[in-house]
């Protein structure tokens, strides 16, 4: 992808910057640059929506203000705070980041993409994004709202291969900004040229929770942060309308390392 000229750049720079100054909205991992939070922010963020990631930010954070006191946490804990935001895997991975990170860089939360890469459930697009909110690294990242942006305005086809995108990204990143940048980019793709307005969509669609598998493997994890355990003959009665056999969730859930089973009863890790 070759930008026309250095016009062209410096216009969809300003324009996105000019939004943002205006209209940027007002999130509370915004205001801080501690890298432990801007983590949390960022993994509590993936396919979640920022409403719902308010209330649940705020309350994590006065439940594990530091590193060392999610580390300290037992999971049960750590399961009951997540409780809502779904996908109660991502919760596990951050408590498991955390002890880690206590173990393995005395509590501090690595700044560097390959060091945090390494830490469990951290991939290249968080561990990028949290060292630019953090840091304001002069580096880019592309999530769904920016891809959708750079397939718009610098008309692409739907398609574009994901290191074209990334290339762009890095070419019209302006340098001291990263920060700013990319907040800019993410609340326009989220509130201007949003998925409806243009008709791109994004790469892979989320499944809908209500009546889904992931549904009933919530609906255990809640009951068990404020109940001792279940057998699968409980979790039967319970939750009666699943379609789906609550024997088999159980055993996923034991494999994944949320539950642990003893003898016909499970219970969280």
């Amino acid at each position: 992808m070759q930008i026309q000229n250095n016009s062209q750049k410096n216009k969809f720079q300003k324009k996105i910057l000019e939004y943002y100054k205006k209209q940027g909205r007002d999130l509370p991992w915004r205001k801080t640059k501690n890298r432990y939070k801007i983590l949390v922010s960022e993994i509590m963020l993936q396919q979640t929506q920022v409403s719902r990631v308010i209330e649940k930010y705020n309350e994590w954070l006065e439940k594990f203000p530091t590193v060392e006191s999610l580390a300290n946490a037992q999971l049960v804990e750590v399961l009951q705070v997540w409780s809502g935001l779904g996908y109660n895997s991502r919760g596990k991975r951050l408590w498991e980041a955390a002890q880690k990170i206590v173990k393995e860089h005395k509590g501090r939360v690595p700044k560097t993409v390959e060091e945090l890469i390494e830490l469990p459930g951290i991939g290249p697009y968080t561990a990028r994004s949290t060292i630019i909110f953090a840091d304001n690294a002069n580096i880019a990242t592309v999530d769904t709202n920016i891809r959708r942006i750079l397939i718009h305005e610098f008309k692409l086809v739907e398609d574009t291969k994901d290191a074209e995108l990334f290339a762009l990204a890095e070419k019209i990143l302006p340098k001291g900004k990263s920060r700013d940048w990319h907040n800019a980019l993410m609340d326009y793709g989220s509130t201007v040229l949003t998925s409806k307005k243009t008709g791109i969509k994004a790469k892979t669609q989320q499944n809908t929770f209500k009546g889904s598998r992931r549904e009933y493997r919530a609906k255990i994890i809640k009951y068990l942060t404020t109940n001792t355990s279940i057998s699968s003959k409980e979790a039967k009665n319970l939750f009666s309308d699943s379609p789906y056999e609550l024997k088999e969730i159980l055993s996923e859930l034991e494999k994944e390392g949320l539950l642990k089973k003893d003898k016909q009863k499970y219970s969280i890790q």
